[in-house]
């Protein structure tokens, strides 16, 4: 039997990675501590932001940590021609992250992570 973190691997790269418009996905904390499947399957295109999105995304953490017990759910920010996408797991100080184009088809993106953080919580409760 795999392990949590292969099987959380294989969703990112069996179900978000093909999509057209996943630039890269990961599911992370702060650091870029996390199951970041390997940097070469991302787009080459995102690399020249990469350094500025794991600042970014540092201080994103800190939001989430201290909002998640509050509710926050998704967080969205554009960085330069991308947007980001985090979908917080709950109870974690932990993401499903996204990087999309800017004129990605958002409401199809959203229900594909959300079905991802589904099969994700359900592996990390054990299910």
């Amino acid at each position: 039997m795999a392990s949590k973190e292969e099987q959380i691997l294989r969703v990112l790269s069996e179900d978000l990675q093909p999509l057209e418009d996943v630039r890269a996905c990961m599911v992370v904390r702060k650091r870029l501590e996390g199951i970041v499947p390997i940097t070469e399957d991302f787009k080459h295109e995102i690399v020249e932001i990469w350094e500025i999105l794991k600042k970014t995304m540092d201080d994103l953490f800190d939001v989430v940590s201290h909002y998640s017990r509050f509710g926050l759910d998704k967080i969205y920010f554009e960085l330069g021609k991308y947007d980001v996408m985090f979908f917080i797991l709950p109870s974690t100080d932990t993401a499903l992250v996204a990087i999309v184009p800017v004129l990605a088809n958002r409401g199809l993106l959203e229900v594909e992570m959300e079905n991802a953080r589904r099969k994700i919580l359900s592996i990390i409760e054990g299910d």
